[in-house]
């Protein structure tokens, strides 16, 4: 009887600190505290469902970049939790729940998701405290900020910052342009102005409305549209002033150009920092102005001797060299303007364009010191290019260990085990690598 009584106690008391534990998960407020959240598969959809804003960081305690992701990240949390409207940034342990990476198409570590409203989607921004907290605000505010002063105009474009390009619609109504910028969400800014003075018009440059002004405050640079203000022409006018008029490569602007299907014009030259390249850039700015069929860029050797020297240029070559390059492992030089002199450079470079539409172009292969490789993962992604290795790398290994592998004798089990193990958390841990910026 003693028994029998103590086994009903016992079930009583589990059975009331289950409820009372449900109770309490049930009930869990989920606050931006600017803390990082540590979910499991427990309260995992809780907290993305009560959340509207939440950056999850699928991670693996064993990984190496999701360790030097973390510091970053717990810098962003207190940012991002102050905003008007808080973003979270939550982190899971996923090699531990499986079950959530699995039911988020987590393959590798780290991966970054942005859960709006409960809806998942990739994070593809940049990973650094400072960036990741510019990148993110757009998405706590609204598709289409509505201005009505003078100064609500001047609050926005200072918010807004200098990362991005900012679009104001002076005269425009709301509705003309919202399709536009949730499509264009995670590029640029995008308000209108119902009420502005003609300061406000001297100072943005512009002489009637409506108009559709564009900003961007870190090239200083600033284009109207006047019309027509139909979707399509819209778009356009969009999508040709995301980029400024000659934009400096680099692996940040690299990533920029993934969704811009145009050419490159690609001019090189020795520093991008001496006075006779500034002057040179100056001028295809104004190339690139009647030309909005390309995207125009330019690199100095000295500031990224690898890039430049795959197009055949170094520190031997007659610079400046200008090409064009589509993305692909070809590029082309136009006969008879293969470097840009010092004399009268604008018509060299209209001579150099005239050339390339006229076909008069010689096809040249990606090569120099940097693999191909490497410029295929700038567009495809580093995810890519990792599985073909890895299965490369795999087939090899495999033929040779049929081939040439010797019997071996005893505790074969814990070796193919080890083995196994070890290279699960190598391939793991290359998918990571590509999540990396």
């Amino acid at each position: 009887m003693r028994t029998g009584g103590f086994t009903v106690w016992f079930w009583a008391l589990t059975s009331a600190v289950a409820v009372f534990g449900a109770v309490v998960s049930s009930s869990t407020t989920w606050v931006a505290d600017g803390r990082v959240l540590e979910l499991d598969d427990s309260n995992f959809e809780s907290a993305i469902s009560a959340l509207d804003l939440v950056l999850v960081d699928f991670h693996a305690p064993w990984c190496g970049h999701c360790k030097r992701l973390a510091p970053q990240l717990d810098a962003a949390a207190p940012m991002l939790a102050s905003l008007k409207n808080p973003i979270v940034i939550a982190k899971v342990n996923a090699d531990k729940y499986r079950s959530l990476g699995d039911k988020y198409g987590v393959d590798g570590f780290p991966t970054l998701k942005l859960f709006i409203h409960g809806v998942p989607q990739e994070y593809k921004g940049p990973r650094k405290a400072d960036l990741l907290v510019r990148y993110l605000k757009k998405f706590a505010a609204p598709d289409v900020t509505v201005l009505d002063s003078d100064s609500a105009i001047a609050d926005f474009v200072e918010a807004a910052g200098t990362f991005f390009p900012v679009y104001i619609g002076f005269g425009l109504d709301e509705s003309m342009i919202s399709k536009l910028a949730l499509k264009y969400k995670k590029k640029a800014w995008f308000s209108v102005a119902k009420d502005f003075s003609e300061d406000a018009m001297l100072l943005y440059d512009f002489d009637k409305a409506p108009a559709l002004l564009s900003l961007h405050p870190s090239y200083n640079e600033r284009h109207v549209f006047y019309g027509p203000f139909e979707e399509e022409f819209l778009e356009d006018f969009i999508k040709q002033s995301l980029l400024p008029l000659a934009i400096p490569i680099n692996y940040d602007t690299l990533k920029s150009l993934e969704d811009d299907e145009r050419k490159i014009v690609l001019t090189i030259v020795e520093d991008e920092d001496e006075e006779k390249s500034k002057n040179l850039i100056k001028i295809l700015k104004s190339a690139a102005s009647a030309n909005r069929d390309l995207v125009f860029g330019y690199v100095g050797i000295k500031q990224w001797e690898d890039f430049a020297d795959t197009f055949g240029a170094n520190k031997k070559t007659k610079l400046p060299k200008m090409v064009v390059w589509d993305r692909t492992e070809e590029y082309v030089t136009v006969n008879g303007s293969e470097s840009i002199g010092e004399e009268d450079q604008a018509s060299q470079v209209s001579q150099f364009l005239e050339g390339y539409k006229e076909g008069r172009t010689i096809k040249e292969r990606v090569g120099g010191s940097v693999s191909v490789t490497s410029f295929i993962s700038s567009f495809l992604g580093l995810g890519t290019v990792y599985v073909l290795v890895f299965v490369v790398v795999t087939i090899i290994l495999v033929r040779k260990a049929t081939e040439e592998e010797p019997l071996r004798v005893g505790r074969g089990d814990e070796v193919d085990h080890a083995t196994s193990s070890t290279a699960e958390a190598e391939s793991r841990e290359h998918k990571a690598g590509e999540k990396e910026d």
